[in-house]
């Protein structure tokens, strides 16, 4: 799946685009007919240790997921989306089956 990394006001490092590529490929595990995905890296200007936030977005036919977690690092964020996402997904996917 293309993953579509944006970091805002930082650079972001290889090893966490390979990170979140790897995180966000576990998905398409759960949901194959995911078009596309969007990964937004915030550094929050607050005197929080949970100042990162990750934002990921992913389109899948005829519906739009967005899915918003703050944490202490971009992994432990990643993380938290990810698993969230699956959630998400596997309703969806419940609901799909439900109407069959």
């Amino acid at each position: 799946m293309k993953v579509n990394v944006q970091a805002v006001n930082f650079n972001v490092d290889k090893k966490l685009v390979d990170f979140i590529q790897e995180r966000m490929d576990k998905l398409e595990k759960y949901y194959d007919k995911i078009v596309s995905s969007e990964v937004f890296l915030r550094l929050e200007n607050t005197s929080d240790k949970e100042n990162k936030t990750v934002e990921i977005k992913i389109n899948v036919p005829g519906d739009e997921f967005l899915v918003k977690k703050t944490a202490k690092s971009f992994e432990e964020a990643a993380d938290l989306s990810v698993d969230s996402l699956e959630r998400v997904i596997l309703k969806r996917k419940e609901k799909l089956r439900a109407h069959l």
